[in-house]
């Protein structure tokens, strides 16, 4: 069982895992050789970095707490291919940090800081960025979010997002008896491969913000939510699906949403 040396942070969602167990079959989940590159966002007390570290090329970590210096340089001293930098992952300037890199393919792995986990999925959407994979530990509810489909309760813009660019899959649960100090929630960890072919969008931005506009009242229905919008064309798409203006968002799938904007483009 892993031991730390730090003061937890209930500010930064720290909760380290116990067991070297559970972080081999995180690791398992990408294909790493020596040829590649991890990114890893909170490496906390190191237990998944090293794991990373002994199958990658390389790894770089982003830790935010300044206090973990002296743990994670204790517990990498033997890992030349670990860089550390010590800033925020959400601020940073990915394609510039990785500049210094070279590697054949691109993976992202962590367990992610649990408050901070859909806009870390939005930063690297948005990074545009070529990762063969994405490997996350998030709380179970997100994870059921990420993953969720049409006429779930959790499926919601995020899952559209996420189901556009990515094949997303549940991998496995992981109990929050597996954490030290132990949190309030279960984990589960979600893999996200991308696409080979994704759906022509004539604009991406556009695409974005209808997503967004039809969630954004969850309880009202795309007439109320999408009214900005020209609500005849809009009409005309769902009625290709046996849906009207009364559905709610929740009961669409990915492709009626990315017709939906091609035809309001």
């Amino acid at each position: 069982m892993e031991l730390y040396q730090v003061q937890f942070k209930k500010k930064y969602g720290q909760n380290f895992l116990r067991h070297s167990s559970v972080v081999k079959r995180i690791a398992d989940i990408c294909p790493l050789t020596k040829d590649d590159m991890v990114i890893e966002v909170g490496p906390g007390g190191a237990i998944l970095t090293r794991e990373l570290a002994n199958r990658a090329g390389s790894v770089l970590a982003y830790e935010i707490d300044m206090d973990l210096k002296e743990e994670l340089t204790r517990k990498l001293q033997d890992y030349s291919n670990v860089n550390i930098l010590f800033q925020d992952f959400l601020t940073s300037d990915l394609s510039s940090d990785l500049s210094n890199f070279s590697y054949q393919k691109l993976y992202f792995i962590s367990n992610v800081p649990y408050y901070i986990t859909t806009p870390i999925m939005m930063k690297i959407m948005d990074s545009h960025l070529d990762f063969q994979k994405i490997c996350m530990m998030v709380q179970k509810e997100v994870g059921d979010r990420f993953s969720a489909k049409p006429g779930s309760r959790e499926y919601g813009s995020i899952s559209v997002f996420l189901n556009y660019f990515y094949n997303v899959k549940k991998e496995f649960f992981v109990s929050r008896k597996e954490f030290v100090p132990v949190p309030k929630v279960d984990s589960v960890v979600v893999s996200f491969e991308k696409r080979e072919h994704l759906q022509p969008l004539k604009n991406q931005d556009l695409f974005f913000s209808i997503v967004r506009d039809s969630f954004q009242f969850k309880r009202k229905n795309i007439r109320n939510n999408l009214k900005k919008y020209d609500l005849d064309v809009v009409l005309s798409i769902l009625r290709k699906y046996d849906f009207d203006l009364s559905v709610r968002a929740e009961q669409l799938s990915v492709d009626i949403f990315v017709e939906i904007a091609n035809a309001l483009a």
